[in-house]
């Protein structure tokens, strides 16, 4: 199948996907929420993962797209409200400024770490410019981090937009 197509039918799924969960966002909003004020101190392990998340953001907002390079797996995907894509679309995106993400205030963060798998929950509002208009949006970003030679590396990140 041709990439385009590929990615027409990654997109279709994930907006049937997106229609289909959408009454399940307070929930998860409620869920990361819970997650964050319940549970105990974070270990060492998830504060790092939780720095590295915030330094991930700064990264964005400076278009710093050879540290972001070395952070993003090679297989990583982003999946945005305006469609979903690879590495290289993401890393080029950010340096052409067709997404400038200006800035991602953290209202709770999360991290979990599962093997050599962690998830990181942020719920935050994105303050950016996507194709020239500026935008603010709350969402919870997910991001999944595999352990990669003993360094984290950014496998998936995507934007759940809450209702508020």
């Amino acid at each position: 199948m041709l990439p385009t197509m590929m990615h027409r039918r990654f997109t279709t799924m994930a907006m049937l996907v997106a229609a289909t969960c959408l009454p399940a966002v307070t929930p998860l909003r409620a869920q990361v929420a819970a997650s964050a004020t319940a549970s105990a101190a974070p270990t060492a392990e998830q504060q790092q993962l939780l720095a590295l998340s915030r330094d991930k953001w700064r990264w964005m907002s400076e278009k710093k797209v050879d540290t972001l390079a070395a952070l993003f797996h090679r297989e990583a995907m982003f999946v945005h409200m305006g469609g979903s894509w690879g590495r290289e679309q993401e890393l080029e995106i950010i340096r052409s400024g067709g997404i400038h993400y200006k800035h991602a205030e953290i209202f709770e963060a999360s991290a979990h770490v599962i093997d050599s798998t962690a998830i990181v929950y942020n719920r935050i509002r994105l303050d950016a410019v996507v194709g020239g208009t500026e935008v603010s949006n709350p969402f919870v970003a997910t991001e999944v981090y595999v352990r990669q030679g003993g360094r984290w590396k950014l496998a998936s990140l995507a934007f759940t937009r809450l209702l508020q």
